[in-house]
C-alpha cells in the first residue's frame, strides 16, 4: 500500500475533528435590504408574541446618515406592513470613531425618531465610559480619549486638549441628561436586548453590568442555553449573528462597515441595513 496514504488518512481525521469543534463566530443569515421592499424573513431563534414586533439598531459610533437611512426603512416598513405595537430600540454606543456623535445625540434626545413609535435606548460601553470620565475618572477618561473619544469631542465642536474637568460644561446639558438616563437591557418575549451579552452559567438577575457592557467571551462561544435569546451589538462581525441563543447586531457602522437593524416579530426576524 502507498505509504502516502496512511501518512494522510491521520490529516484528514484530524481535520474533520476540529471542523466538529469549531463554533463560527459569524455567520451570513437572511439577505440584508437596504429598503422595506426588499426585507426578507427567515427563522429566528426566539419568539415575540403576536403582534408585537421589535427593530433592534446595533452599534452605531457617529454614523448619523446611517441611522438616519435606517429609521426612514422602519418608517416605510411601517408604512406598508402597520404595526399598532411596535418598539424601536436602540443598543448603545451612539458615539466616537464616526464623525458626527453630537448628530446622533442631538437625534436620539428629541425623543422617538420614527413618530408614534415607543423608543428604548440602552447604555453602550462608550457612553459609560464618558460618563465615568465626566464623573472624575480619569482612566475612564484616558480609556475613552483613545477609543474614539477624540472624534467625538470634535463633533461637539470641543477641543480634544480641553482640560477633562472642562468637559462637561462644554457639552449641551441636554445631551448628557440622555446618557445619564440610558436603560441598561430591556425584555421582549423571548429576548434580552443588552449592549454586549450576558455571562453563562449566571442567573439574569444578578448579571454583572460589566459584562452587560463589555462581555465577549465565553458569552460569544457557548453555545449553552442562556435561558433567553441575547439581542446584542459590541463584537462587530461582517454580517448579522444568527446562533440559537443569541443574535449579534454590530456590523461595523463607524469602522467603515454597516449599520443593521434586526426586524423581529413572531418566530422571524430580517435585517435592514445602511
Amino acid at each position: 500500500m502507498d505509504q502516502s496514504r496512511l501518512m494522510r488518512r491521520p490529516r484528514r481525521a484530524a481535520r474533520a475533528a476540529l471542523a466538529a469543534t469549531t463554533i463560527p463566530t459569524w455567520s451570513s443569515a437572511s439577505p440584508l435590504a437596504t429598503t422595506a421592499d426588499a426585507l426578507r424573513f427567515r427563522a429566528a431563534p426566539g419568539w415575540l408574541p403576536r403582534g408585537r414586533r421589535v427593530y433592534a439598531i446595533g452599534d452605531v459610533h457617529g454614523c448619523k446618515p446611517q441611522l438616519v437611512a435606517l429609521h426612514a426603512a422602519i418608517a416605510a416598513d411601517l408604512a406598508a406592513r402597520p404595526s399598532d405595537a411596535a418598539l424601536l430600540i436602540h443598543l448603545g454606543d451612539y458615539i466616537d470613531l464616526g464623525p458626527d456623535s453630537a448628530g446622533v445625540i442631538e437625534l436620539l434626545a428629541n425623543g422617538p425618531p420614527i413618530p408614534g413609535v415607543t423608543t428604548i435606548n440602552l447604555l453602550g460601553d462608550h457612553e459609560r465610559m464618558l460618563l465615568e470620565a465626566l464623573g472624575g475618572d480619569r482612566a475612564a477618561a484616558t480609556d475613552w480619549l483613545w477609543s474614539g473619544g477624540r472624534d467625538a469631542l470634535t463633533s461637539w465642536g470641543v477641543a480634544a486638549d480641553l482640560p477633562r474637568e472642562s468637559w462637561e460644561a462644554a457639552l449641551p446639558a441636554a445631551h448628557i441628561a440622555f446618557l445619564r438616563g440610558l436603560a441598561w437591557s430591556h425584555r421582549e418575549g423571548d429576548y434580552l436586548f443588552v449592549h454586549a451579552g450576558i455571562r453563562p452559567g449566571i442567573a439574569l438577575a444578578r448579571q454583572a453590568k460589566d459584562d452587560l457592557l463589555t462581555i465577549r467571551q465565553p458569552f460569544l462561544w457557548t453555545e449553552q442555553t442562556l435561558g433567553v435569546v441575547v439581542v446584542h451589538g459590541h463584537s462587530t462581525n461582517p454580517a448579522p449573528v444568527v446562533a440559537a441563543n443569541r443574535i449579534g447586531l454590530d456590523t461595523g457602522a463607524g469602522n467603515g462597515g454597516k449599520l443593521t437593524c434586526a426586524v423581529l416579530e413572531e418566530d422571524r426576524v430580517g435585517f435592514l441595513t445602511a
